[in-house]
């Protein structure tokens, strides 16, 4: 599970983050494109916006039981 005290700062806040375990796979992107972003100068994801329907929810879930190194959270409403 991703560290809440690790996050990067490009998230936005929210459910969903993304700390610093990244290694910029891909998936989260691929997974939930609406929802996930490159920082392709600092080479990690982020979430540059929360879910705002049923279907980005479902996304941004299974990109975060996808990561492969468990780097992105769901904090429930949490910011």
């Amino acid at each position: 599970m991703a560290d809440r005290t690790d996050k990067v700062e490009n998230n936005v806040p929210g459910t969903y983050s993304v700390d610093s375990h990244y290694i910029d796979c891909d998936v989260c992107r691929e997974t939930a494109p609406d929802n996930f972003k490159a920082d392709e100068d600092e080479g990690y994801s982020y979430v540059f916006s929360q879910p705002k329907d049923a279907e980005e929810e479902a996304q941004c879930r299974e990109a975060m039981e996808s990561c492969p190194v468990e780097a992105i959270g769901d904090d429930g409403d949490e910011s």
